[in-house]
């Protein structure tokens, strides 16, 4: 093309289109790799071409690679040589802010852990609490020099604003319009992606867990902060200022916990961690405010540990049967740390649901990685959506 000459006009609906193509054959590697492209356009309903085509760029983009052997087609005719994913070149950083402490991690394209760090807050206001999590995924990535970053997801409970990539109010850490994407892409100088953590974990199933048949499903999360998620057609809810999921204070019905709204029985009020340890305490089973101290009671044979995680199980149980009869979801995800750890506690949780539906509610995909996996999420999340878009820092 002469140097004079314009630029081809792409439309609006042109460019969704190649996003949507470029998404489903990316996604279409995850799922079934090693893969043949002829696989991927059945699969896909693409044609061949634009399958090839695709299959090319992830190639230069250093996301995809062709598997080593060869594979034959029904045993006859030209070798098909399928593709994967090059998991072993880029990684996405994660970054998930609870309540006592901030979890760093670095995730590889398959969602999988490479390494991950804890941080405990000794303060929580947002400047310090987001430069020790930038000086933490610093760290990790100068111990992982062969792994280049694509960018960064941060996860954070309360009221997260996706768009903006700010955190609009989080009462228990006392952040109000915190502009986390600006003050981390500052800090670590890549692609910054932001999102509550329920949502980041829907996300999470999607690509990698529970979800990954496209089907709709309601993540619900249950540890300082209580909220939720719904995804249906491969797309998670929103809603104005990606306000929905709040469910922090839907009434228990009997509920006897005080909540900071001035109320009695809020749901977040009953059934925080904060509330199961203070009343583990009352009861004698541990003295600090560790959830996990909870289990580890449980499993060391003590009746009131077990008591109490039971009862909180069912309790999140009939507050999931609730949203349930709203969403009419295919799949319930719980994160919970009983129900993550203990089958009596699963066992309540789905008595909680009722028997019609107790099939299909499941602990979350990630038990030993749920919070790490809920910041590459949000990263990963990005990247599957629109691959062609990676950041061109790191390629």
């Amino acid at each position: 093309m002469p140097r004079t000459a314009a630029p081809p006009v792409t439309s609006p609906s042109s460019t969704s289109r190649r996003r949507t193509s470029a998404s489903v054959v990316l996604r279409s590697v995850l799922e079934h790799g090693p893969v043949a492209r002829s696989t991927i356009a059945r699969l896909t309903g693409l044609s061949p071409a634009s399958v090839t085509d695709y299959c090319a760029r992830f190639a230069e983009l250093g996301l995809i690679r062709e598997a080593s052997a060869p594979r034959r087609s029904n045993g006859v005719g030209r070798p098909h040589v399928p593709v994967d994913l090059d998991d072993s070149r880029f990684v996405v950083g994660g970054v998930h802010v609870a309540v006592p402490y901030t979890t760093v991690a670095l995730l590889d394209l398959r969602g999988r852990v490479v390494a991950r760090r804890e941080l405990r807050h000794e303060r929580t206001d947002p400047g310090w609490v987001l430069a020790r999590a930038a000086e933490g995924l610093g760290a990790l990535l100068a111990e992982a020099p062969r792994c280049r970053p694509l960018g960064v997801g941060v996860a954070v409970g309360g009221w997260v604003d996706r768009e903006s990539g700010t955190v609009v109010e989080h009462p228990m850490l006392g952040w109000r319009e915190v502009a986390v994407r600006e003050v981390l892409g500052e800090r670590t100088g890549l692609p910054v992606h932001v999102d509550g953590h329920a949502r980041a974990l829907v996300n999470g199933e999607r690509l990698f867990g529970a979800a990954r048949d496209g089907g709709s499903v309601l993540h619900l999360f249950v540890g300082n902060v209580v909220d939720a998620a719904f995804a249906t057609h491969d797309e998670v809810h929103h809603g104005p200022r990606s306000q929905a999921g709040a469910i922090a204070h839907l009434p228990v019905p009997g509920g006897t916990e005080p909540c900071a709204c001035g109320r009695i029985g809020c749901l977040q009020a009953e059934l925080s961690e904060r509330t199961l340890v203070r009343r583990a305490r009352g009861a004698g089973v541990v003295a600090g405010v560790n959830p996990m101290h909870v289990v580890m009671a449980a499993a060391a044979g003590d009746r009131e540990a077990v008591r109490l995680l039971v009862e909180r199980a069912g309790a999140v149980g009939r507050a999931a049967r609730l949203l349930l009869d709203v969403l009419n979801p295919e799949t319930v995800v719980v994160t919970e740390v009983g129900i993550i750890h203990r089958q009596d506690c699963l066992d309540a949780l789905r008595e909680g649901v009722g028997a019609e539906r107790a099939a299909s509610v499941v602990p979350t995909s990630f038990p030993d990685s749920v919070l790490a996996v809920a910041g590459g999420s949000v990263a990963l999340d990005v990247l599957y959506r629109d691959p062609l878009a990676a950041s061109p820092r790191a390629i």
